[in-house]
């Protein structure tokens, strides 16, 4: 991404002039990862400005009790962005707020709050920058006539297709051309494996802003997606028998002298101690971060065998069997991959676990096993066992599990959400363990 510019209220005010911004939509994100957003007139702009711009909280999944429900919307100026986009009633600007209760007190039920929180114990451990670099997948289906997605592809292209068969080039291109305009920096745009799969890559930022940029990210890819009647979905396995859509986490710590912390010319394969401190802590938690890095039950249709998603605990160099991949890139851009995180991760609350489980790994020393350089998906139960290679959650009842016993999980989400959080997806798992489905009934209701 471009440097984040600090904008003051005097710039904020000019641009709104400048650019005949008629209208300001104020974004935060849920409990659950879901963007929120509350659109104003500009005259409501001092009242924003001075923090004096009140929401109803207790409509919000995951914030506060109806008695407890006013709550104000503090924006983040440096995030102040007009969208190329606009109509005959003027253009719409955004800004990313952060919700803080009516005592002025930051909210702790705030998933971008929250990691700022984490990020803070980052510096306090003597830290600078926690950068992230996602990479999020999508589908693309054909909608009806109702504006409702089908089950029908937009093309059968596979990895890195080239039109005809990937009929979706122009559709990313103007996705690209949108996020460009935008101040994204888009490092690749691609077709996945998957007929209908795609990618957009983009520049890696510091924690905050990469989890705002998923975010507009995700809006901006539904938005153009509509234009050409098509419905952009970020569910991890939309369909059967093929590859599901991954996000995967490229990672890196810097310190106070802004010298990227993984990074050791004289260490192991080039690594730091935090490093492999860092990644043997996401490897001791992996199980508790499953349920916030992969919180739906469709995200365990993706975790299995044979369509490339990582179902072992375990690192590696080249190998992309593993959970955690070391690319090879060394100097400033040595980084981790945690490549089992998926698209319908709230991006918040997955950066904050993720940093407080390397941390965690620095702070108490954990050093990971040894990488495993084979392919995993080809070992046998016996040999998974000699090299201590355990297997990720297989449904969103077993992370949960190990959520609710990781105390690093309470400290990385904090009392509020990680109760909230908690309670939220066992109804999630209840309703879903409670639903007859169409494969029981044509598996079982003429047999038995």
């Amino acid at each position: 991404m471009d440097k984040t510019t600090e904008y003051t209220p005097d710039d904020i005010r000019k641009m709104v002039k400048d650019e005949d911004v008629r209208f300001l939509r104020l974004m935060f994100t849920d409990l659950l990862g879901t963007v929120k957003n509350v659109e104003v007139p500009i005259s409501q702009l001092e009242q924003l400005l001075s923090g004096k711009l009140m929401f109803d909280g207790s409509s919000i999944d995951g914030f506060v009790r109806i008695e407890e429900s006013d709550m104000y919307l503090q924006p983040d100026l440096s995030t102040w962005m007009v969208f190329p986009w606009g109509d005959e009633h003027g253009k719409v600007a955004r800004l990313t707020c952060s919700v803080h209760t009516a005592d002025g007190e930051q909210f702790a039920g705030d998933p971008r709050n929250n990691l700022m929180r984490v990020l803070e114990e980052m510096r306090e451990m003597g830290f600078s920058d926690f950068n992230i670099g996602p990479e999020p997948e999508f589908f693309l289906f054909e909608m009806d006539e109702n504006g409702r997605p089908t089950k029908k592809l937009n093309d059968q292209g596979s990895y890195f297709d080239l039109a005809p068969m990937d009929l979706a080039a122009n559709v990313r291109r103007d996705m690209v051309l949108e996020l460009e305009k935008m101040g994204f920096n888009v490092e690749a745009s691609h077709h996945e494996v998957a007929p209908g799969q795609h990618e957009i890559d983009f520049e890696y930022d510091d924690a905050i802003r990469a989890a705002d940029h998923i975010q507009t990210f995700k809006m901006v890819v539904k938005t153009v997606a509509r234009r050409y009647g098509l419905y952009a979905t970020f569910m991890p396995k939309p369909l059967n028998g093929v590859n599901g859509s991954g996000m995967h986490m490229n990672m890196s710590l810097f310190d106070k002298d802004g010298k990227n912390a993984f990074f050791d010319e004289n260490g192991d394969d080039q690594l730091s101690q935090t490093a492999y401190y860092f990644l043997g802590g996401l490897l001791k938690h992996a199980k508790a971060l499953t349920a916030v890095c992969n919180p739906t039950v469709n995200s365990y249709k993706r975790l299995v065998p044979g369509f490339e998603a990582p179902v072992y605990i375990a690192w590696s160099g080249a190998n992309r069997s593993p959970m955690v991949r070391v690319p090879i890139a060394r100097g400033k851009g040595t980084r981790l991959e945690l490549r089992s995180v998926d698209p319908s991760a709230n991006p918040y609350l997955a950066v904050a676990a993720i940093l407080k489980a390397g941390l965690d790994g620095i702070k108490n020393q954990i050093t990971p096993d040894d990488p495993i350089d084979r392919n995993i998906y080809s070992m046998d139960g016996e040999e998974l066992k000699l090299d201590h290679i355990q297997k990720l959650p297989s449904t969103l009842h077993d992370a949960l599990q190990n959520y609710a016993t990781d105390d690093m999980m309470k400290e990385a989400m904090g009392p509020h959400i990680y109760q909230n959080f908690l309670d939220a997806k066992n109804m999630e798992w209840t309703a879903y363990s409670q639903n007859v489905s169409q494969w029981e009934r044509n598996r079982y209701l003429d047999m038995l």
